[in-house]
């Protein structure tokens, strides 16, 4: 069983988290410049086996995608031509980055730390993965 690569993608910087080999735990990967991003996922998946990867995908309230959508879709795109045989799946990222923040402050993070957008965009991702895992878990 390979892991699974949740990805929350941004103009700036790119989150990046992974579950262990039995897909059971959802960890923080890293932090990457949104234009290296293709290139470390492809040597990352190149390392170790990545059953799927989960883009965060952004809405608004209404459900309608946000306006980051259409930069989201060209990174998959880009990503679906350099990994062709990995599937790739969206999930709803709403909330992601408050959450993020919250779980930053609850941790005890200084305020130095906590404004650390690469530290966000890492949890965030890492959230993305934990909600995408539940509701997996959710549907077996």
């Amino acid at each position: 069983m390979g892991r699974i690569m949740a990805i929350d993608y941004g103009r700036k910087r790119t989150g990046l988290a992974v579950t262990d080999t039995m897909q059971i735990i959802a960890n923080g990967l890293t932090t990457v410049p949104s234009g290296e991003a293709v290139d470390f996922i492809k040597a990352y998946t190149l390392q170790d086996k990545v059953d799927v990867l989960v883009v965060g995908e952004p809405k608004q309230m209404n459900n309608e995608p946000s306006e980051n959508m259409r930069h989201v879709e060209a990174f998959v795109n880009r990503l679906r031509k350099v990994i062709p045989d990995i599937p790739i799946e969206y999930f709803d990222e709403r909330f992601t980055s408050v959450m993020a923040h919250k779980a930053m402050l609850e941790g005890g993070l200084k305020k130095k730390k906590r404004q650390d957008k690469a530290l966000v965009d890492e949890i965030s991702a890492t959230l993305i993965l934990q909600g995408y895992m539940e509701k997996r878990r959710m549907t077996l």
